[in-house]
């Protein structure tokens, strides 16, 4: 008898709407007993909260689905889950957009933020790198892979939240080797929640925020164009850029459909390239919006 194959499905970013995550979840699950494979691998690449209209819910269920699967459902970190850790330490003020208010006064907020602070800065499965951002043009994935596991460290550490304090600025807006500390991993994370466009020598810039395009003069290019790029021998899958949106390429998968701007929730299957997608109500006004 031939043994069912796990397959490895990554969901774009939730932003906390939640009766999306759990139909687009229950259509993969459904899917996979359709076609008698064994439960699959499900990724979510960032930014589970924020934004959306049920943050509490979806950090509680996806938090639920990670516990009760031996490992086999996880979630890379966004720059929306450490701004949650850090407003939750009175590191930054929550701004006007943020809908994190029910997380803050739940009953079980500590046990969420504990399992949320322990989780992957990025994954490696199957010969595809997942982050939420990006990945400077100098890292090749076993790189990536141990500036993510140092961010890790920080985060898992007793001084988690000094980490925090020192994390938020957009300088150093490149790599050195030499970077240290502070510095080291603000660039690391930056980088690897942040970043959109850089120059060919991996300069980061964060002005560019809801575009999807930049004028050519400025030296910009999308972090994944650049020339010669070392991760270019795998496929990197991302979100964090609705004005991209859904984008199948040889060597980049990018996941962010704009779910709370009205778009959708999109889920890939890693093996086949195969899509599933739930529509979303506009839950944020998309206006200006590139």
């Amino acid at each position: 008898m031939q043994t069912a194959s796990t397959r490895t499905y990554v969901i774009g970013d939730l932003q906390g709407c939640h009766a999306e995550t759990v139909t687009l979840v229950e259509a993969i699950l459904a899917r996979e007993r359709e076609m008698e494979q064994a439960p699959p691998t499900i990724l979510f690449c960032g930014d589970l909260i924020n934004r959306g209209p049920d943050s509490l819910s979806t950090l509680r269920y996806v938090q639920a689905l990670s516990q009760g699967s031996g490992g086999r459902i996880d979630a890379v970190l966004g720059n929306h889950d450490l701004h949650l850790l850090a407003v939750a330490n009175g590191i930054r003020p929550e701004s006007g957009s943020d809908t994190l208010d029910t997380i803050l006064a739940a009953s079980d907020r500590d046990a969420l933020l504990h399992w949320l602070r322990h989780r992957p800065m990025a994954s490696f499965t199957a010969g595809h790198l997942l982050v939420h951002g990006g990945v400077l043009p100098q890292w090749d994935a076993p790189q990536t892979m141990a500036l993510a596991g140092e961010v890790e460290a920080a985060l898992r550490s007793d001084q988690w939240a000094s980490f925090l304090a020192e994390m938020y600025g957009n300088l150093p807006d490149r790599w050195d080797d030499d970077l240290r500390g502070a510095a080291r991993l603000r660039c690391i994370v930056n980088a690897l929640t942040r970043m959109r466009f850089c120059t060919a020598d991996g300069v980061m810039d964060f002005k560019m925020k809801e575009s999807a395009t930049v004028d050519p003069a400025t030296g910009l290019m999308p972090w994944f164009a650049v020339p010669g790029r070392r991760t270019a021998d795998v496929t990197v899958v991302f979100g964090h850029w609705s004005a991209l949106g859904l984008q199948l390429r040889d060597n980049y998968i990018a996941l962010d459909s704009g779910c709370v701007w009205g778009g959708q929730l999109s889920a890939v299957c890693l093996e086949d390239r195969s899509l599933l997608q739930v529509e979303c109500p506009e839950f944020r006004r998309a206006a200006g919006k590139g």
